[in-house]
């Protein structure tokens, strides 16, 4: 099969990564894999491991480019031909929708968390096809749009277990990382993700504060780069880190490429989002490294994080609640093994690829 993955772009993020994994494991199953953004540094990576990227502005909400860009859009997908169109993105879902037209090419939509509900956001369900990455998501597009159940899959974001493996750990990146950031002998507290408003690292930066009068050399790393458009509330968060003096224990490290040791450079890793839907691939990321995880409580995360067991769950915008909670795990004494070994392997990038190939296969099959 020939499956052409479309999203915004491919700089950082979860559902970015998520587009790398499967261009990597489709080319290596044998199938052929075409990936449509708007560019990135990944765009090197899915060239790299046998996929093809064609560059498109598929990122733009200006209404008025859309006729042109839907043209453009239109007249790659006929040269391409592939057996599968698939969205991941609400912009892309749009452009997608008007482009996709004599022929049709089998369209799958992804929905990778709890959106607004509007008009736009709709345009998500419309897939022939549409897979949800939690039952919490799934619940949200049949309660709100009537989605009908018969086209709905949830297949959960699935992690490499092979990349994310402690036993192959390059530990000489790891000293590399730990010397840029003066991190030895230090407690490291990571919390990662795309610098938006909906991570909350306002209670991040105010619990790493609390922390400091207990443990003095706690160093808090936010692992994440910032779009033009969020450039104010990251110098709101910066601000914030010098009211309260903590430019010795609080750094904002960008994105990362090499996760696998910002991870292992970690002694605990935090999830404090305001909203999920879907179970936080840094969660499990973090798990598969043996990582206890501080995550805030939603329901996609109920059958990952255990209280004492590999990590601890707490309530949302509650700053003494993650400070107690990282005092806790500083303290407490986690077998990594243990943790890595409780990742049900719903939650494996090999069980996401197979769910994904039968439903490209089931849509071709009709086709």
């Amino acid at each position: 099969m020939h499956i052409v993955q479309i999203l915004p772009e491919l700089d950082q993020g979860g559902v970015e990564r998520g587009t790398v994994e499967v261009n990597r494991e489709l080319v290596r199953r044998g199938h052929d894999s075409t990936v449509i953004s708007a560019g990135g540094k990944l765009v090197r990576q899915i060239e790299a491991e046998g996929g093809k990227h064609i560059a498109l502005d598929v990122c733009s909400k200006n209404p008025l480019t859309v006729p042109f860009r839907t043209r453009a859009l239109r007249a790659r997908l006929q040269a391409l031909r592939p057996d599968i169109l698939h969205a991941r993105s609400r912009v892309p879902a749009w452009l997608s929708h008007f482009a996709n037209k004599k022929p049709r090419i089998p369209f799958v939509t992804t929905v990778h968390g709890l959106n607004s509900v509007n008009p736009y956001s709709r345009i998500m369900t419309s897939g022939d096809t549409v897979i949800c990455v939690s039952e919490v998501v799934r619940d949200h597009i049949i309660r709100h749009y009537g989605t009908d159940i018969q086209k709905v899959r949830v297949i959960q974001r699935g992690v490499d277990m092979n990349i994310f493996d402690p036993g192959k750990v390059d530990h000489g990146k790891v000293r590399d990382l730990r010397n840029r950031y003066e991190l030895n002998g230090r407690l490291v507290v990571s919390s990662v993700g795309r610098i938006t408003w909906l991570k909350d690292y306002e209670t991040f930066i105010h619990a790493i504060s609390l922390v400091r009068k207990k443990i003095p050399h706690v160093a808090g790393l936010i692992v994440g780069g910032y779009r033009q458009d969020k450039a104010e509330y990251f110098e709101s968060l910066a601000q914030r880190v010098a009211e309260k003096r903590l430019e010795k224990n609080l750094f904002f490290v960008g994105s990362q490429e090499d996760m696998v040791s910002i991870y292992a450079s970690s002694d605990m890793v935090v999830n404090a989002s305001l909203k999920m839907g879907n179970m936080g691939r840094t969660v499990v990321e973090a798990l598969a490294l043996g990582k206890p995880v501080i995550a805030t409580t939603f329901e996609g995360l109920t059958n990952l994080v255990v209280d004492g067991r590999n990590g601890f769950v707490i309530k949302n915008k509650d700053p003494r609640g993650l400070a107690d909670a990282i005092l806790e795990t500083a303290n407490a004494s986690f077998d990594a093994n243990s943790i890595r070994a409780g990742i049900p392997y719903d939650y494996t990038l090999d069980c996401m690829v197979r769910q994904l190939l039968k439903v490209y296969g089931a849509l071709g099959a009709k086709q």
